[in-house]
């Protein structure tokens, strides 16, 4: 365990100087494991994740989920969204941060990406809130809650990064996010009763919409519906795999962004060469990670971990909520692609060792993921909102996100103490 200790302090150490955390990750694993075994076995090692890395099928899967997610961004998908669930929730008081966030909920199972959901809302929902008279605090902290659902609701990037850690099946997570998606827009929708029960000028009525308008506002999102439809009742039904279900949210995202006239040649080759740049930085990331864990692994950390589990008698709920505490800590100073990446290789052989379901415990891990999207100080929805609304500083967001985090760990607590929530929908999918 020493070593691996020491290896993991270091890494953070490199981090902590501006070593970007992929070469970080993949210099540690690399002189690590040449020190415990041979240098020879280093480069076999590195040579053979890398090779490995990029010629996986499964991994397929992210570029074309990406691409997805922008060819949806650039379609403007997200107006649509928020205006109907704004003609439904926008006459209720703090109904209009409802809206964003069953919007951020809503946009975030087509697009998939935390980030992406909460830049695209901030443009669409920030304004009207402020118009109306909401204040910073609510309007800022709806926005930055409600797109950390992007990485909950199927289908996410992060799930599916997961799963190729664990070796789980990518249509059996997509189906344990549905029910816990849910439950996180009604804790934040509680959230934000609970913000304006104490402060009703935080979020003031806004006009009710009659029949006509909600019917017509409603009508409008068939296509989301529609993609959403086809996509998980396909994956579901068994009528394609996950892979192939990438490559036809693809081109429906596509087929649809050039139906709304917004894809001309110049905006499909940025979409391109954004799903590009991020592909390539996700699958660094996973390089450097996958070379650390390959070094964790031939030392005794795993086994050891085990052992102080069995040696002081710990319940598993125990040992759960500790490796929950220790992401929420990480989380603070970890970009969360790197963290599950660094993380799971190490905990998951001990949650399974302990008899708990890998589908389950990927829910768990990518929920408390979401919380670090929103706690100081390295909240990366809170640093997207600061950027794209200037008159607005990281403090106010911050306090303004503040009841959605306590919401949080209710809402982690129910999931690991009822398993059934997550698993209920798995069982359906073969």
């Amino acid at each position: 365990m020493t070593e691996a200790l020491i290896a993991l302090g270091t890494m953070l150490a490199l981090v902590f100087v501006r070593v970007p955390v992929a070469f970080a990750m993949a210099l540690v694993g690399f002189i690590g494991l040449g020190l415990l075994r041979n240098w020879n076995a280093a480069y076999a090692m590195a040579g053979s994740v890398i090779y490995e890395s990029g010629f996986q099928y499964l991994l397929s899967v992210l570029p074309l989920f990406i691409l997805m997610g922008n060819f949806v961004t650039e379609s403007r998908m997200s107006r649509e969204l928020y205006a109907a669930a704004h003609a439904v929730l926008g006459h209720r008081r703090g109904g209009l941060a409802m809206s964003t966030i069953v919007a951020c909920g809503g946009f975030g199972a087509i697009c998939g990406s935390s980030l992406a959901t909460a830049a695209t809302m901030a443009k669409v929902a920030y304004p009207e809130m402020r118009r109306i008279g909401y204040s910073e605090k609510l309007a800022a902290g709806s926005i930055a809650a409600g797109g950390t659902l992007g990485i909950l609701i199927p289908p996410s990037i992060i799930m599916v990064v997961y799963c190729l850690l664990t070796e789980q099946s990518i249509g059996k997570m997509f189906a344990a996010g549905v029910l816990p998606g849910i439950l996180a827009i009604g804790c934040y929708m509680l959230a934000v009763s609970w913000v304006v029960y104490r402060d009703p000028a935080a979020g003031p009525k806004g006009e009710r919409s009659t029949w006509p308008q909600i019917r017509q506002a409603l009508g409008k999102v068939w296509a989301i519906l529609a993609m959403i439809a086809i996509l998980m009742g396909g994956i579901y039904a068994g009528v394609f795999t996950p892979a192939e279900a990438a490559g036809v949210g693809a081109f429906l995202g596509f087929v649809f962004a050039c139906c709304r006239k917004a894809m001309t040649w110049r905006k499909f080759v940025e979409v391109v060469v954004e799903s590009v740049k991020t592909t390539g930085m996700i699958f660094v990331v996973m390089i450097g990670a996958l070379m650390l864990a390959n070094f964790i692994n031939f030392t005794s950390l795993p086994s050891d971990l085990l052992d102080l589990v069995e040696r002081y008698q710990l319940s598993p709920l125990v040992v759960i909520f500790a490796i929950c505490g220790i992401y929420l800590v990480l989380g603070c100073v970890l970009e969360s692609m790197s963290m599950i990446l660094l993380t799971v290789p190490v905990f998951y052989p001990l949650v399974q060792s302990m008899g708990f379901d890998l589908i389950w415990f990927g829910i768990i891990v990518v929920v408390v993921t979401e919380i670090s999207f929103i706690t100081p100080p390295f909240g990366m929805n809170v640093f997207v909102l600061r950027g794209l609304l200037p008159g607005v500083s990281s403090q106010t967001i911050f306090r303004g996100v503040t009841p959605f985090v306590i919401s949080d760990i209710g809402r982690l607590a129910i999931l690991v103490l009822f398993p059934a929530i997550s698993l209920y929908l798995p069982r359906f999918v073969s």
